[in-house]
């Protein structure tokens, strides 16, 4: 890993999970970790529930766009968190893998969503405390 890890959120459509936990890691690291997100096969928009739901606490992804992952991506990538796109996420030796299980929130509203944010925050937030030790600025 190089002075500022990379961290890839992998999900199938690129519009909740894997959006509401590079939303997660932008505001929690700062400039500290590079932050992307893609999916196998991305979604026209962000789902509006996770854009609402990720509004409830401050963190603006209203900007953000669903991406196809590219196996560049991948290849650059310190860190992979595959959120249910299985077999389609390419492997690279040397990066360090994760499959986080969580329920998609496609097709929930905002009160159906808000536990799976919640999830993703307590994830994110383990994530980067290995990735950033506390002695690290």
């Amino acid at each position: 890993m190089s002075d500022k890890p990379s961290v890839l959120f992998v999900c199938v459509h690129n519009a909740g999970r894997s959006q509401m936990a590079a939303g997660w890691l932008r505001h929690l690291a700062g400039d500290r970790v590079e932050v992307r997100s893609a999916g196998s096969a991305p979604a026209d928009q962000v789902n509006p529930a996770a854009v609402e739901a990720m509004r409830e606490v401050g963190i603006d992804i209203t900007d953000q766009k669903p991406t196809l992952l590219g196996y560049d991506t991948v290849e650059s990538s310190d860190v992979v968190i595959m959120m249910g796109c299985g077999d389609v996420c390419p492997v690279f030796p040397g990066k360090r893998y994760e499959d986080w299980k969580l329920d998609d929130p496609a097709g929930r509203g905002v009160d159906a969503v808000r536990p799976i944010r919640d999830g993703i925050r307590a994830r994110v937030e383990e994530l980067l405390a290995g990735l950033l030790p506390a002695d690290r600025p």
